[in-house]
């Protein structure tokens, strides 16, 4: 039986691993967790010797398969939480993470398929990020990128921001950027603010925040590539049938239906 601490850790490294590349440096887990180095010196070793981590000295840690499937399972309880608190408990967005981190440890797996259910299976939580599925399998990538590599005049859909920060929450809240929102790059000022048009406002956003805000195409590939391929069959169709005379009773009969 793990205690909630080692779950904690273990979620923590997971998430900064989504971040960044292993292994996870012990200075970069203890300012997650707001902790000071020693001890989480401490509670690696602790993790280790339970084969949760695999830590290469002078490197950093390395969430172990059996490691890796605890955190991704805390994760899944984190996120159905954070949802079902915002969804039916009228809890504020910036309020969630601190009451689910509390609940996450103490529900069944029962109760977490039941949640689930209820919810209709939700995928992502309130802030965008993705739930781990009931097997615990890893999530797929998402392809977004970052609000601040944009530039000028680019159009883009909010899709995750971070969930760490109450007052960063709050403002982005305030200024209308959460997840659905699409926004378009007003300007990026060299190592400064970027500023973005929500509607007919302007916002205009640290970089620090811009940053940790991931963003993707409105439209999505799948309907660039529909009416690619759209276009595409018409083409074919035309070429197909230049300077071609049907004969009697042909044509008509044996066209193709094109899907649009």
């Amino acid at each position: 039986m793990l205690s909630d601490v080692m779950e904690d850790y273990l979620k923590a490294i997971y998430e900064l691993q989504d971040e960044h590349d292993p292994p996870v440096a012990t200075s970069a887990i203890a300012e997650h967790l707001d902790v000071t180095s020693p001890t989480v010196t401490s509670m690696v070793e602790k993790l280790a010797e339970r084969g949760l981590v695999d830590r290469e000295k002078y490197k950093g840690v390395e969430l172990t398969e059996e490691g890796r499937t605890v955190a991704l399972e805390v994760l899944r309880h984190h996120r159905l939480l954070e949802t079902y608190l915002t969804e039916h408990l009228e809890y504020d967005w910036t309020e969630v993470h601190d009451e689910a981190d509390v609940l996450e440890h103490h529900i069944s797996e029962e109760f977490e398929r039941r949640l689930a259910a209820a919810l209709g299976e939700p995928t992502v939580d309130p802030h965008g990020d993705p739930i781990p599925s009931a097997d615990l399998s890893e999530p797929e990538a998402t392809g977004n990128t970052r609000l601040a590599d944009h530039d000028a005049g680019d159009v883009v859909e909010v899709a995750r921001v971070s969930d760490r920060d109450d007052e960063e929450l709050r403002y982005l809240q305030n200024a209308g950027i959460t997840p659905g929102t699409v926004v378009e790059v007003v300007s990026v000022a060299p190592f400064g603010m970027v500023t973005v048009a929500v509607g007919d406002a302007e916002q205009s956003l640290p970089e620090a925040i811009a940053a940790s805000i991931e963003v993707r195409d409105p439209d999505g590939d799948a309907g660039e590539s529909e009416g690619d391929d759209a276009r595409e069959g018409s083409d074919d169709e035309d070429d197909a049938h230049e300077g071609d005379e049907p004969e009697d009773g042909d044509g008509v009969e044996n066209d193709e239906v094109l899907d649009a």
